[in-house]
């Protein structure tokens, strides 16, 4: 336990320095270090190989004319950060008091980088510095030798006032965001009296990446979809509506999450189910009741020890208030499912791990492997991040110029409407399965949302009410994100996924206590259960001259072959044969993006897997080859949507095959219209996880816009360059191409 003494000394020490210019950053790190506990950095040398962890450290750049010009990065220890002082280092100082230029690489001089240092905190032009740099941190990460990789950390200080903490622990360097949220990513010097937060600091510089939450989250959701599948395991031997036990279930399990973020009184519900397990038969009763407070919001008079007040949840979940009778042991494993922290379950997974626990034919497949998180953003953040972040780097730069000019009122306008503009932003996934797309978007686009609002906060107009309290009906909610999906229960699921997500997130921007709106949970359901590419008047069955329905192949069901032992379809697993009375081509909702990983099905398997009534349904809207590969449909239709209805950019996750002349066929069509699409970024080769049963496949992922005003743009092709480690880790290399005709993909 460190010396309160020496903690107040720290702070009282550094407090007075009042923000001034003259602060000394090193003197400031190296005392943080003994408070934190940790060996401060050393003076660079003169060889770089030996500046791992030094103050000064310097980073190179070539220029286009030949010539190398630096930058020293304020403190430096590799693997662990980059840290960049808004009072800039102790040379630029000097360099600035002896009148000398001192370019860096982004062609700034000494005094530029001194003067943002004088910024009086408080004011917009304080705010503009602290972004500057934050920016400064990042091209300075972005310069550091490529064998240093991405550090996971950016550290921006106003020394002897705060340290703000941004991290991407994706080593890619695309995706620094507030760490570990919105509301604490800013230390302030008083909070350094706190034990946890000197703790986290300590971390950062001697463990950083073991401050991934993505790791924890997935072991916490694994252990929670255990005891799910077991319950579930134990319903389905006596009850006959398996959807109703999905939906019970589900009920349940949202309830767990509203006790942990205190959307309901914390520990209620668990306590609830500790009483119930000594009287099991006023379970089922007492629940539905707690379920219906919870619907209309008022008095829950089984919650507590006389009754709790609850929110009006509403919405589309608790308009069943059934509840299922359990008996002592169910829901005993009910309680072990509750004592798990659901705030920290990981959404990106949780979709899929439940559809595995609550279907008992997937449920064996509950211990495979399920896609990473770290896939499904490598899809996103090209997709959907970077032309958002973009949006959001040229508005900070016409918001700095404005308060460079005094307008700090017009640049809090310019931010709140590219806020407005944000929370209208929708994304599309046309097979969403069970959201782990659409959580993720959704992730990246709050994280983004939080810096937004605490910008503008910080410039809001002498005597306005705070930004934050008015965000009711202006702000990114489940609404912004539209999904597709045939299957049910997945739907059902992705619509969870996603509540669950954007509830996380509101606290994580807003702060705990901080409760949304009534009703929590919106009667809107933005994930539409039906078919992607064709809708019909009506089916009607096939039947043989007996008048019975014929049947085929479920297209699904495989068993091992007693001689071979290789998979092969189980002809026991039978569904009756439909044809589909005046078919069309299905329509999509309109959005901004649109991203997913529709179906892997090779085009010569179609027919057999989806039946000959889907098949010649399908070719009678479509002119996609017909050898092409399933998912390239959803390609063309996408690209009709870039082309057509001003959607701005998609990607999709398709089969490896991309390359071949069927598929590619279809990519041709459009990038050789006229106002067609441009490949924007492709990786041609990369390993993945099939949702289906874990089995480990190759895919492509590729991401268009509409071509410019000069015809097709270059675009960003990444490679795989290890994957030993993979599906945790895989290393990717970049390069910039025109990416046209696709089938250089596959050679590259």
């Amino acid at each position: 336990m460190l010396d309160n003494d020496k903690i107040e000394s720290f702070i009282a020490e550094w407090a007075l320095t009042g923000g001034s210019e003259l602060a000394n950053t090193q003197s400031f790190v190296n005392g943080l270090c003994a408070l934190i506990g940790v060996d401060p950095p050393k003076g660079s040398r003169a060889n770089d190989s030996h500046n791992d962890y030094v103050f000064e450290r310097r980073v190179f750049q070539m220029e286009a004319d030949g010539t190398e010009s630096f930058g020293r990065i304020d403190a430096y220890k590799r693997n662990c950060f980059v840290l960049e002082a808004k009072q800039g280092s102790d040379a630029d100082r000097k360099a600035a008091e002896q009148g000398e230029a001192d370019l860096d690489i982004f062609g700034q001089t000494a005094a530029a980088r001194f003067k943002r240092g004088t910024a009086k905190r408080g004011t917009p032009t304080w705010s503009k510095a602290m972004v500057e740099a934050r920016g400064q941190a990042e091209r300075y990460a972005k310069a550091l030798p490529i064998d240093h990789g991405w550090p996971p950390f950016l550290l921006v200080t106003d020394v002897g006032h705060c340290i703000d903490v941004y991290a991407d622990f994706s080593g890619t360097g695309k995706q620094y965001t507030q760490f570990p949220d919105a509301a604490r990513f800013r230390i302030a010097l008083d909070d350094l009296r706190d034990e946890d937060v000197r703790a986290r600091l300590a971390t950062i510089w001697t463990d950083p990446l073991s401050l991934d939450p993505s790791k924890e989250a997935a072991r916490v959701t694994r252990e929670i979809a255990g005891h799910l599948a077991e319950l579930s395991k134990h319903l389905e031997k006596r009850e006959q509506n398996l959807t109703r036990v999905a939906d019970f279930l589900m009920r349940c399990l949202f309830t767990m999450f509203a006790e942990d973020v205190k959307l309901i009184p914390e520990g209620s519900f668990t306590e609830f189910l500790t009483r119930m397990k000594e009287r099991p038969e006023n379970f089922a009763p007492s629940l539905s009741g707690i379920w219906t407070a919870m619907d209309k919001g008022g008095l829950a008079g089984m919650l507590g020890k006389a009754g709790e007040t609850v929110l009006r949840f509403n919405g589309y979940l608790f308009k069943d208030t059934s509840a299922i009778p359990l008996n002592a042991d169910e829901i005993g494993l009910l309680i072990e499912a509750s004592t798990h922290k659901w705030n920290h379950v990981e959404p990106a997974i949780f979709g899929t791990l439940l559809e595995r626990a609550l279907d008992g034919k997937e449920r064996a497949k509950l211990g495979a492997h399920y896609t990473p998180r770290a896939y499904v953003e490598r899809l996103v953040m090209p997709t959907i991040m970077e032309p958002l972040r973009a949006d959001w780097a040229g508005v900070q730069a016409a918001a700095g110029q404005l308060i460079e000019a005094g307008k700090a009122d017009e640049a809090h306008g310019v931010i709140q409407k590219f806020h407005a503009q944000l929370a209208q932003t929708k994304v599309l996934d046309p097979a969403c399965g069970t959201g782990n797309f659409l959580y993720v978007a959704l992730a990246r686009m709050k994280e983004l949302e939080g810096e937004v609002i605490g910008r503008l906060v910080e410039l809001e107009p002498e005597g306005a009410s705070q930004y934050v309290a008015e965000l009711s009906g202006h702000t990114i909610t489940p609404e912004n994100f539209l999904g597709i999906e045939i299957n049910p229960r997945a739907a059902a699921i992705a619509q969870l996924v996603l509540w669950i997500g954007y509830l996380q997130w509101h606290f994580r921007v807003n702060g705990e206590g901080k409760v949304p709106p009534e009703p929590v949970l919106r009667d809107v359901k933005t994930i539409e259960n039906r078919d992607a590419l064709i809708s019909w008047d009506k089916k009607v069955l096939e039947r043989d001259e007996h008048g019975k329905p014929l049947t085929r192949w479920d297209g699904e069901t495989m068993k091992v072959h007693p001689v071979t032992g290789k998979k092969v379809p189980d002809e026991d697993a039978r569904v009756e044969v439909e044809r589909y009375i005046a078919p069309k081509a299905a329509k999509w909702p309109r959005a901004d993006f649109i991203v997913g990983n529709p179906p892997f099905i090779g085009g010569k398997d179609v027919r057999e897997r989806l039946g000959n009534g889907y098949f010649d349904a399908l070719f009678k809207t479509t002119d996609v080859p017909e050898s092409a590969d399933f998912v390239m449909h959803w390609w063309d239709k996408a690209a009709l949507a870039l082309r057509k209805d001003k959607t701005r950019r998609f990607g999709f996750v398709t089969t490896n095959s991309i390359t071949q002349v069927f598929s590619r066929r279809v990519i041709a069509k459009h990038l050789n219209a006229k106002a067609g699409v441009s490949l924007r970024f492709a990786i041609p080769n990369h390993p993945w996880v099939d949702e289906k049963d874990g089995a480990a496949v190759r895919i492509a992922m590729t991401v268009a816009e509409p071509q410019g005003k000069s015809g097709r743009e270059s675009g960003m092709v990444q490679t795989v360059i290890d994957e030993s480690a993979a599906p945790q880790t895989v290393t990717l290399g970049s390069i910039s191409a025109r990416l046209a005709p696709i089938c250089a993909l596959g050679r590259m």
